[in-house]
């Protein structure tokens, strides 16, 4: 019942236009509905002394032959719109998954593999999609045709109808034993297919890894297997089904057959006429179509379950906060006080235990640490990309608990270790930072991160486009060009999170001279493993197991 709410939640924005494919539908199957008694008509005109001759011959041919036009009419009608509507659907299901995604908190995609993610949205949004507009829309035609198809057969000849019903129970007996090998099957093929995703785009990332270890045989081997394991699963998946239709489509054909033999002695005692036989006849082969259908469907139904049951789980996963939920954080001078504040990752020990740190508006603050000490934690909750388990932090004296996340992450800005960069002109890189930015503020927060005499040396200066994360840039011009991203904006607060990790000595001298101009006035969190960096600190503060040490310093 859950499943069918969910469906109908997706379909509501284009149910007149579903509508609209079903009354389609309907119409054919009526049409289909007709040309049986129309047989049964042109029988009755061709026997000797039974019809009205080459006439009535005559009408009823062209009538079958307008029959069929319409059919093919109402056929090419429909799979236009349904196909129209399944692509609708699916680009309403791709945002609407997209804009989720992207407000699901980190911690939801640091549980998963990016490829299992992309999986939903290259795939499961398909399967729904063409089962909203084709499948499910196409039931209710299927079944009118079998309830149809009854009632005229009953009004034909009501005893041997009666006969024909007694198959109901086996043709649900065929389904419910197939039902319980498909379904589980379908579960497991969605699996392996985010699997197979997964494997793909995790390889084409770490191709350079690949390709310098001459892993290329190994990675190739390992995809290989999985896209075998997908093949077998398919193929398991569609002898099920394609054994499904027939086999219920051979029940109702033996049926017939044990009908048209009974018929016959209907036929010898003159309680049907040949022209009804021929009409009964046709009207129990047409049965035989919607029965293998509705197997079809229901075959369909059990693969669409697994689609829908990943879409409806990343669906339910809590979203961040609104960006605008919450005060809104007035301008601020930088003040950061963290009190008692406490975060543990799923599963693991916790990164912070009870750690309290202040930090004065506009000072530098080197955050020094081993591995694991909680340094990157202790950003990522500021910027509340995760939830802080105990305490407070506060900026300002404004809990950022209480304030929107919009408002707080605009007068934050980051250089990560490992610079994000899009796929597009340095200029648009920089910008990133600040939608309204003009071209002289660019310009200026390059030249603040020592960045615009490269810039301008590159083929088309800020135009130039820089690939994939920045790959046409060096580990140290993707650095500064990150730092002019956050520069732009003019944050009061900025976070070097082992900013000068890509460069060498002398590379990271002048970042670091660089840095001391463009973060003056600013309250800057310097998190480093690097004692170089420490020369721009007015306070160096160390972290071991999810605290504030204390002692002698010890850079590790």
């Amino acid at each position: 019942m859950n499943d069918l709410r969910t469906l109908a939640g997706f379909a509501a924005p284009y149910r007149g236009l579903l509508a609209l494919c079903a009354l389609l539908m309907l119409a054919e199957s009526a049409a289909a509905l007709a040309v049986p008694w129309l047989g049964g008509r042109l029988a009755g005109a061709l026997l000797p002394g039974d019809g009205g001759g080459a006439t009535a011959t005559t009408t009823i041919l062209v009538a079958m032959l307008a029959l069929f036009a319409v059919q093919a009419l109402l056929r090419f009608a429909n799979a236009w719109l349904s196909g129209g509507a399944s692509e609708r659907i699916v680009a309403d299901l791709k945002v609407r998954l997209y804009d989720h995604l992207q407000a699901l908190p980190l911690a939801f995609f640091q549980q998963r593999r990016h490829g299992e993610t992309l999986a939903l949205l290259t795939r499961d949004v398909y399967v729904v999609g063409d089962y909203l507009s084709g499948t499910a829309v196409s039931l209710v035609p299927l079944l009118f045709t079998v309830a149809g198809a009854l009632l005229l057969m009953f009004r034909l000849q009501p005893s041997l109808t009666l006969l024909a019903m007694i198959a109901v129970p086996l043709f649900y007996l065929v389904v419910k034993i197939a039902g319980r090998r498909l379904r589980p099957l379908a579960a497991e093929l969605q699996d392996e297919h985010a699997a197979a995703i997964a494997i793909a785009d995790e390889n084409l990332g770490l191709l350079p890894a690949i390709k310098s270890f001459t892993r290329e045989p190994t990675e190739s081997a390992r995809y290989r297997e999985q896209i075998g394991r997908v093949l077998r699963l398919t193929s398991r998946q569609l002898r099920l089904q394609a054994a499904l239709g027939p086999a219920l489509q051979f029940v109702a054909a033996a049926g017939i057959v044990a009908l048209l033999w009974l018929a016959g002695a209907q036929l010898a005692g003159g309680a049907l006429t040949p022209a009804e036989l021929v009409s009964f006849l046709l009207y129990a082969l047409l049965l035989t179509r919607p029965v293998s259908g509705l197997a079809d469907v229901y075959g369909r139904t059990q693969s669409a379950r697994g689609a829908l049951v990943r879409l409806v789980r990343a669906l339910d996963e809590a979203p961040e906060p609104p960006a605008h939920a919450g005060a809104t954080l007035p301008p601020v001078r930088g003040d950061i006080a963290f009190e008692g504040v406490s975060f543990a990752y799923p599963g693991r020990a916790p990164a912070l235990a009870n750690l309290t740190l202040r930090i004065a508006a506009g000072e530098t603050v080197a955050i020094v640490g081993p591995n694991g000490a909680g340094k990157s934690t202790l950003v990522h909750l500021l910027l509340r990309f995760h939830e802080r388990s105990g305490g407070t932090i506060a900026i300002d004296g404004h809990d950022i608990a209480n304030v929107s996340l919009a408002s707080l992450r605009r007068q934050i800005g980051v250089v990560p270790q490992h610079v994000l960069l899009f796929n597009a002109s340095v200029r648009d890189n920089i910008a990133y930072g600040r939608v309204d930015a003009s071209d002289a503020q660019i310009e200026r927060a390059a030249r603040l991160a020592r960045a615009h005499d490269f810039i301008v040396a590159l083929p088309d200066g800020y135009d130039t486009l820089i690939g994939d994360r920045g790959v046409r840039l060096s580990g140290g011009q993707q650095q500064r060009v990150a730092l002019a991203r956050a520069l732009v904006k003019d944050p009061p607060i900025v976070i070097l999170d082992e900013a000068t990790a890509m460069f060498d000595p002398q590379g990271e001298s002048e970042f670091l001279d660089g840095a001391r101009e463009a973060l003056a006035g600013r309250t800057v969190l310097l998190i480093t493993h690097r004692p170089a960096s420490l020369a721009v600190a007015d306070r160096v503060v160390r972290l071991e197991g999810g605290r504030v040490a204390r002692g002698p310093l010890a850079i590790r």
